[in-house]
């Protein structure tokens, strides 16, 4: 199959998804709402979902444009409020979260704080909110980027605002993992079969294992069923494919 930027990334954010698990999506993360909605219809296995609007195991009528739309929690048996996330979460009882970033190094620490210098910053970003929290207390997160780029891929950060349990970063290119321990690098797992390792390694700030890189598995029916289906009026993949 040939893979979209869009289909790659949300499919293989869901292919983190593992059974059994209570998984966390925060905001400002619609890629990871849509994979956890695909896991639901396309995995054969049951895991919970709560995310950052306050669903608890959510049944949603429509599939909202925000990842903190009120229509997210329609149909949950139990509304949770931030405080009960992060309390969850420093307790150890979110197994996966979803946090985005603006930079991310070979060790899984993430920029969400400022580009630039501190003191005279080229961009302010909106800082830690759940991230300084969750990354060192959830027991995995995944992040994802919509791009593949030395800007977002770097070698060192501008501003370290958290680190810890960083397990994988999703692409349209790659997926990367590595083990949640300090000092673990990440190592290129899955590649898109539409580009080479080679091609990665100059799209990335930092260096990289790949010794065990291999092509990504080719979508299943459900998988892209699901997709279609969350999809339908092309919204979102027409945001991430241009």
């Amino acid at each position: 199959m040939d893979w979209t930027p869009f289909s790659f990334i949300v499919i293989h954010l869901a292919r983190q998804i593992r059974a059994g698990e209570i998984s966390f999506s925060g905001v400002n993360s619609t890629l990871p709402m849509l994979a956890c909605l695909l896991a639901k219809r396309a995995c054969d296995f049951d895991f919970t979902w709560i995310n950052v609007a306050g669903g608890v195991e959510p049944q949603p009528v429509k599939v909202p444009l925000s990842s903190s739309d009120p229509a997210i929690v329609h149909g949950s048996p139990a509304i949770f409020a931030n405080q009960d996330f992060y309390d969850l979460c420093a307790r150890g009882g979110l197994d996966l979260v979803f946090l985005g970033c603006a930079q991310i190094d070979a060790e899984g620490r993430t920029n969400v704080s400022a580009i630039g210098s501190w003191e005279n910053p080229k961009v302010r970003l909106p800082g830690g909110g759940g991230a300084a929290v969750m990354l060192p207390t959830a027991k995995r997160v995944v992040t994802w980027r919509n791009d593949h780029t030395p800007r977002a891929l770097v070698d060192k950060l501008d501003f370290i605002t958290a680190s810890g349990h960083m397990t994988a970063l999703v692409t349209p290119l790659a997926v990367f993992e590595r083990e949640p321990r300090a000092g673990a690098r990440f190592h290129l797992a899955r590649f898109n079969p539409a580009v080479t390792v080679a091609d990665i390694a100059a799209r990335t700030g930092f260096s990289f294992d790949a010794t065990a890189a291999k092509p990504a598995t080719p979508a299943s029916a459900r998988e892209l069923d699901a997709l279609a289906a969350l999809d339908a009026g092309g919204r979102f993949s027409a945001a991430i494919d241009g």
